[in-house]
């Protein structure tokens, strides 16, 4: 055996892993997308197995759902580095909010229920937010995680709400907020995770979905009296890069 052979040892292939290891293939070997159908015939194996197996990747965050067609979804660029087009086109926007501003910018993914920055550009400021990549952070109440809710079906966000607030008010107003960041485009963090971070985020779209959110961060007495120059500039950026990728 050369050195360059590997070395299984008593590893020996599944059946269920083989064709979740193959659906992804298959999505990543699609820019627009693969079918139920198609997949299905390709592993010839039975429809109601494989949605199954689809929906379970979707809801993980390994596939994305882009109206009957399965792309590679955000947990697999979170986990092994963003979209080489995704991230080169918005680090190009996030150092401009990044200059205008001198404010911790980041780039987040969807994953599962969960949000995940791929990507930061820190202030150069001795009192700055300095976040973790690539760790699994809550939804709510995340600028970022509202600007997913705010854009996932109706379905999908009830099933979030109603399994994370037991409190019929307290749903009532997350329904209200998360309406409202839908209308506007842009969500705010008002020191709701942080008890001195104010944070802006507006969601970046990709083939009629939300791609990832890009959001602006910083200590609150910097953000309160700019907070709409904040807010323009973070929506202007997301559409912007929106514009750039849906051009290919």
């Amino acid at each position: 055996m050369t050195a360059l052979e590997p070395t299984y040892g008593d590893a020996k292939e599944h059946r269920t892993v083989s064709r979740v290891t193959r659906i992804l293939e298959l999505a990543a070997g699609h820019d627009r997308g693969v079918r139920l159908s198609e997949i299905s015939a390709e592993l010839d194996a039975p429809h109601s197995s494989i949605h199954a197996l689809v929906k379970g990747l979707v809801a993980n965050g390994y596939l994305r759902d882009t109206g009957g067609a399965y792309v590679i979804g955000p947990a697999v660029y979170a986990l092994l580095g963003a979209r080489p087009t995704l991230e080169r086109v918005a680090r190009a926007g996030m150092g401009r909010l990044h200059t205008e501003f001198d404010e911790t910018v980041t780039l987040v993914s969807l994953v599962g229920e969960s949000v995940v920055y791929t990507d930061a550009l820190e202030s150069t400021q001795p009192i700055r937010y300095s976040p973790t990549l690539r760790i699994r952070r809550p939804l709510y109440p995340t600028s970022a995680g509202k600007c997913f809710l705010a854009n996932m079906t109706e379905r999908s966000r009830e099933n979030y709400i109603t399994a994370h607030f037991p409190d019929d008010t307290e749903r009532s107003r997350v329904r209200e907020e998360l309406s409202t960041v839908a209308e506007q485009g842009v969500a705010i963090n008002r020191a709701e995770t942080l008890p001195d971070l104010y944070a802006v985020s507006a969601p970046i779209f990709d083939i009629g979905q939300v791609a990832a959110v890009i959001t602006i961060a910083g200590p609150v007495r910097r953000f309160v009296d700019r907070l709409d120059d904040f807010l323009d500039a973070t929506k202007g950026t997301a559409q912007m890069i929106s514009a750039q990728l849906e051009q290919g």
